[in-house]
């Protein structure tokens, strides 16, 4: 597991949601152009899975 403190840049804000200022990121980003990231929320690890199909898969 990669230990990455430095937060991503959101790629800018989602079109389908501007009036909401959500952010947008890629996945691709999040796995750094592998399958697989490590998303750490309050202290639990979850895991971000690209499959061959391209959908994402998101375990505990």
């Amino acid at each position: 597991m990669r230990d990455d403190t430095q937060p991503l840049k959101p790629l800018g804000r989602c079109p389908a949601h501007a009036s909401n200022s959500v952010p947008l990121h890629r996945a691709q980003s999040l796995t750094q152009e592998g399958s697989t990231a490590h998303i750490d929320l309050d202290g639990q690890i979850y895991t971000l899975r690209i499959t061959r199909a391209g959908k994402l898969i998101l375990t505990k």
